[in-house]
């Protein structure tokens, strides 16, 4: 026994950490020498070259501020692009869990632009909220497509999302009575697995039914259409995330069977043109139109952003001159709030009008042209609450789309890594590390929930105005706060056409 009362391994042991102590400080010393010289003698950040080593934190917690800001430090209401409040309330509604709140809600009523409806005095006794009815989509098609569901899942593509969340998508769509948009990426047999109704999508790049060269292969869509759960196809002109730009999935997210759906080089970056190189006019989106139309008999019409607003006056003339039954099906307008897709900031944030501003011009324009029951109109952009979806059909959209909403139904908290194949989630990953995390049974379960729950507090809404169905909400329905703090309806600011039948 050593004279210190400690045994021979006991002492060894104590000298061992002793010495492994010096030397991972003598390491990291070494290592903050190194950060220093090497950030004294930088050039090109002039924090890092001014405050050696602990300029370097800066970028960390600038960071990491992405994650932790949502959890700690945001108000409820305060961050974007969906606040807390936003998506505790999806989260909650995904979940079927009671969305009753006490003590008054956080949300501003003298907010700016913050719309609120107006309830009727005597509301049907008989029920508590109003259902929607089926509404035809593409009456002149061999194959119109009715459909009741006022609220569906949005345009994004396999590859951009993984397979397990495809798969809950669909099977939760299915269970829930509503659509999923394919996106651009072309159909996968996960669209098709869980029974759902599909809407096709044929983006620029026309992925899943091009030639080699990057046409059209009627052969291919006429293969795509011919699956009876495919019920409409839509022709991708633009989206909400980049106006004016394509597609665009990185290399890495390029898989071997999501080439093989799309068409295209397995691990190269996926870009799309920036528009349909055979669309190029208002007569050639027609003339597009009615060739997809007659070739796969189903309902046919196309997504775009809204700019400059002229060019649907000249398509609605143009109709007119060929006569009704030209008419795209429906149309998709999708606000420059959209996000989904991976963009570069400036489109992202400055390119294009949003849902607001875009979706009553859309529809002012076929009420003054008297095409607004020929063609269906379906809004996308950011609405993921009951009353958000309820200003769409107000305004007067007849469908409701979102992406972000089922994204957040999956189980997404908005890590912000949609672009990259980091999703923490497994649900923008290709990672199967990643994926396992994503149950399909279990979130194809919160998908049927959040689009159920949906529906039927838009129901409630619709009920305590005084209709009987959704669809049924009109611009008088609805106030928004002005500038001034106080509320004007809805149909002041946007005014309906003279004369216009609604």
């Amino acid at each position: 026994m050593d004279p210190s009362g400690l045994s021979g391994w006991t002492l060894l042991a104590l000298k061992t950490l002793a010495a492994l102590f010096l030397l991972a400080s003598g390491l990291l010393l070494l290592t903050v020498v190194v950060l220093f010289v090497l950030d004294r003698s930088q050039t090109a950040d002039a924090v890092r070259r001014n405050y050696p080593v602990i300029g370097r934190f800066r970028g960390l917690f600038e960071h990491l501020g992405v994650f932790f800001r949502q959890y700690f430090f945001a108000f409820d209401r305060e961050e974007l692009p969906f606040n807390r409040a936003e998506r505790t309330w999806v989260h909650r509604a995904a979940e079927n869990i009671d969305n009753t709140q006490a003590f008054g809600s956080t949300r501003d009523l003298h907010r700016e632009g913050a719309p609120f409806f107006v309830n009727a005095p005597f509301p049907d006794n008989d029920r508590h909220a109003a259902e929607p009815q089926p509404l035809v989509i593409g009456p002149g098609a061999r194959q119109p497509y009715a459909h009741a569901a006022f609220f569906n899942i949005s345009a994004m593509s396999f590859g951009a999302l993984s397979v397990p969340a495809v798969r809950a998508l669909s099977r939760g769509a299915a269970r829930a009575g509503i659509w999923m948009d394919t996106g651009e990426g072309g159909l996968a047999p996960y669209h098709l697995e869980g029974g759902c109704d599909v809407v096709f999508e044929i983006g620029t790049a026309k992925y899943g039914v091009r030639t080699p060269d990057g046409r059209l292969d009627d052969a291919r869509l006429a293969e795509v259409a011919a699956h009876p759960q495919v019920k409409m196809i839509s022709i991708k002109l633009g989206q909400g995330a980049k106006p004016g730009l394509g597609g665009l999935l990185p290399g890495a997210k390029v898989t071997a069977e999501i080439a093989r759906i799309r068409g295209i080089p397995e691990g190269r970056d996926s870009v799309s043109p920036n528009r349909h190189p055979d669309i190029g006019s208002v007569p050639e989106l027609l003339d597009a139109i009615a060739h997809i139309r007659e070739l796969t008999g189903k309902p046919t019409g196309f997504k775009c952003v809204l700019g400059e607003t002229g060019w649907i006056d000249a398509l609605c003339e143009e109709v007119q001159r060929r006569g009704v039954a030209s008419a795209p099906d429906f149309i998709i307008v999708d606000g420059s709030e959209g996000g989904t897709g991976a963009a570069p900031q400036t489109l992202m944030e400055g390119v294009g009008l949003p849902l607001r501003e875009a979706l009553p011009a859309l529809v002012n324009a076929l009420l003054a042209h008297g095409l607004r029951e020929r063609v269906r109109v379906i809004a996308s952009g950011k609405c993921v609450t009951a009353y958000e979806v309820a200003w769409a059909l107000a305004i007067g959209a007849d469908f409701v789309n979102s992406a972000r909403g089922f994204m957040f139904a999956l189980g997404c908290i908005q890590a912000l890594q949609c672009n990259r194949n980091t999703c923490p989630t497994g649900i923008t990953t290709h990672d199967p590390r990643l994926q396992r995390g994503l149950v399909v049974a279990d979130k194809a379960g919160r998908v049927a929930h959040y689009a159920r729950n949906v529906m039927r507090e838009v129901g409630v809404i619709a009920h305590s105005v005084g209709v009987d169905d959704p669809r049924k909400l009109r611009r008088w329905h609805c106030r928004i706060v002005a500038d001034d703090g106080k509320s004007v309806p809805l149909q002041q600011l946007y005014p309906y056409p003279p004369a216009a039948r609604v």
